[in-house]
């Protein structure tokens, strides 16, 4: 997904926009943005700084700057919950665990090469259950008996539930073994940072309540998750280039490379309507 999340000199949110994703990341971008400047009722020149952060921040034709993905969740993160000292992010491509200390990333571990533990392993098994992603939190919490679905393999989990489902097993037991599946594969992952509270849960799948119980069960902590906890990512690219900003302001700076900025992305804004 592309995300815009537009902030005012008091750190006020004056628009935040989730849209679509595709290949076309320069074209997303820039769609995005321009719904999220129509929210706020600013225009472009409006915008002192821009931050893209991401996989597809290089494709971010009108940015000032870019910063990684993990320091710009620490930020945003930290802005929400001032006590955060460990953060489980599952999103719909990767797992990562964020340790943070005063408000600053101090280490991480991720895994990125497997699909397992992921938002589209979720995705990939709703097919074979049968029912939409959206539910899976709430039936989960049916569950009297989950059972144990031992595989990660995605293949392998689809066989192993197909073979629950023809035993007659219920289905919230199935979705509440597949959550506790995850939960058991992000921990192991997350316990190499030693986990410590405040620990705040982002990412799609942070959306589905089965996995946050599942979560909390394995890690012993209550879980915290934002409101919208799609969004941290964007809100902390946001709050860094507010920063960046106000800096250059203070020491009587121009902003940098403003008039690059403004002049690609108008060029950029027409040929969109073109």
């Amino acid at each position: 997904m592309t995300k815009v999340v537009i902030v005012d000199s008091d750190e006020k949110t004056c628009a935040a926009i989730i849209g679509p994703t595709g290949a076309e990341h320069r074209h997303l971008s820039n769609r995005v943005m321009r719904d999220a400047l129509a929210k706020a009722g600013l225009s472009f020149s409006d915008i002192s700084y821009v931050v893209a952060t991401g996989y597809g921040r290089i494709n971010v034709p009108f940015a000032d700057r870019q910063i990684t993905e993990l320091t710009c969740h620490a930020r945003g993160i930290s802005s929400m919950f001032p006590n955060v000292r460990t953060v489980i992010d599952i999103g719909g491509q990767d797992a990562k665990g964020l340790k943070i200390k005063d408000g600053k990333l101090t280490d991480f571990i991720m895994n990125d090469r497997c699909a397992a533990g992921t938002g589209r392993f979720l995705d990939v098994l709703v097919d074979t259950l049968g029912v939409r992603v959206e539910d899976l939190g709430p039936l989960s919490l049916k569950s009297t008996q989950k059972v144990v679905i031992s595989s990660l393999c995605t293949i392998f989990a689809q066989m192993e539930i197909r073979t629950r489902l023809s035993q007659g097993t219920p289905l919230p037991d199935i979705v509440a073994g597949l959550h506790d599946s995850i939960a058991d594969r992000v921990f192991k992952m997350a316990k190499k940072l030693k986990i410590e509270p405040d620990v705040v849960f982002t990412g799609g799948v942070a959306k589905n309540i089965g996995v946050v119980k599942a979560l909390e069960a394995h890690i012993g902590f209550k879980i915290y998750v934002p409101e919208e906890p799609l969004l941290t990512g964007a809100l902390g690219a946001a709050l860094i280039g507010k920063e960046f900003a106000l800096k250059a302001i203070a020491k009587g700076e121009p902003i940098h490379k403003k008039e690059l900025r403004l002049d690609e992305a108008a060029t950029f804004f027409q040929s969109e309507n073109s």
